[in-house]
């Protein structure tokens, strides 16, 4: 039978100065993973608030594990990994899915299932801790997602753009102001053009949402119907309810029946007005949209150009809006990784590689039609 968390592992001769060190290590881990988990129940409420409450009161089991081994050395104070050091950090500051996002991957990287002196069961919960914190961070994640596609999806654009423009015009040997003066108008252009393409966008949807709710006038058509060619039956069929129920509904409108069967279809239209109105409340309006999205653009496409802003020009300038932009891709990417549960450094690197890539065939087509040497 596998030892619970009630049971050490089988005792070993004296442990060595090496092993103390490495539970010291683990029990300040485990009390800053804990209190992490209690700095996040404190911003949330209802159902998540008991999760992590409940994933706080394990990691204090897996804390008494390590206590029981140490005996009197563990009162000797151990500082936590940086990592846990900045969850904890980030959790008492802001309490957002990115800290739980950093928590799935910590959970996931637990060291127990290899260590003779943990637990089997203590393995078994740091794996299971693991999917718990990912359906919290999904949860957060679900949340966000659509302004934060809106966020990267402008800031990218912006940056990998700009960064192309401004690459292929200063190839050319054109002078630093004229680079300058591309560089704000592909800022402009790509930010209007990206700010009025998601008005449009959002306004279409909102009009489409619009086109689409069921509207009021079978409750005054109804009365003056022909009951035997009952053209109503048509109408909830149409709405997509079977014959049975779409001729139940023409009797409730025709006042035949006194019931409202199908609250879908309300006999109340100031309640289709409200689930309408929620509706157009997710969608966004298409003016906050469109600011965003400009924004968004303008945030990325101002980097490429801040060298020449301040005056500088020539392959110096070039290199360092590459230099700039890739520290915001990097960045971004990262952003993504994180949120995603996956590596930081790979989705930093992957958004590394594919803007600074565009940037260099457009330098090179730069450098092909050319007038002279930057």
């Amino acid at each position: 039978m596998p030892p619970t968390h009630g049971q050490s592992p089988p005792e070993r001769s004296k442990p060595t100065s090496a092993e103390r060190r490495r539970w010291r290590q683990y029990l300040a881990d485990e009390q800053a993973e804990a209190a992490t988990y209690r700095y996040l129940a404190e911003r949330r409420d209802g159902e998540e608030r008991d999760i992590l409450l409940a994933l706080a009161e394990a990691e204090g089991r897996h804390e008494e594990h390590w206590r029981r081994l140490l005996g009197p050395e563990a009162d000797k104070p151990m500082r936590p990994s940086f990592r846990n050091r900045l969850l904890g950090l980030l959790a008492r500051r802001f309490g957002s899915v990115f800290v739980l996002a950093l928590a799935q991957r910590a959970e996931g990287r637990s060291p127990y299932s290899d260590d003779p002196s943990a637990t089997s069961a203590m393995a078994a919960d740091e794996q299971i801790h693991e999917e718990v914190v990912r359906g919290l961070a999904t949860r957060g994640r679900t949340r966000l997602s659509g302004n934060f596609r809106a966020a990267v999806f402008g800031a990218n654009d912006g940056l990998v753009s700009n960064l192309a423009l401004v690459m292929a015009i200063g190839a050319t040997g054109a002078s630093s102001t004229f680079v300058l003066f591309s560089g704000i108008a592909g800022l402009l252009a790509g930010a209007l053009s990206m700010g009025a393409g998601e008005y449009v966008s959002v306004r279409s949807q909102r009009e489409l949402l619009e086109a689409s709710r069921p509207t009021q006038v079978t409750l005054s058509a109804a009365k003056s119907l022909d009951i035997d060619a009952n053209e109503l039956v048509l109408v909830y069929r149409a709405r997509g309810m079977s014959r049975e129920a779409a001729e139940h509904r023409a009797a409730e409108r025709m006042g035949l029946y006194t019931c409202d069967c199908d609250p879908s279809l309300s006999l109340q239209p100031e309640k289709m007005q409200e689930a309408s109105g929620e509706d157009h409340e997710t969608v966004g309006t298409g003016i906050g949209a469109g600011l965003s999205s400009f924004c968004f653009f303008s945030s990325g496409a101002i980097i490429p150009v801040l060298p020449y802003l301040f005056g500088m020009g020539g392959l110096s300038a070039v290199v360092l809006s590459c230099v700039l932009v890739g520290i915001a891709l990097l960045l971004t990417g990262s952003i993504v990784g994180l949120l995603s549960g996956a590596s930081p450094l790979k989705r930093g690197l992957r958004q590394l590689g594919i803007g600074l890539g565009a940037a260099a065939v457009t330098y090179a087509l730069g450098l092909l039609f050319g007038t002279g040497p930057l």
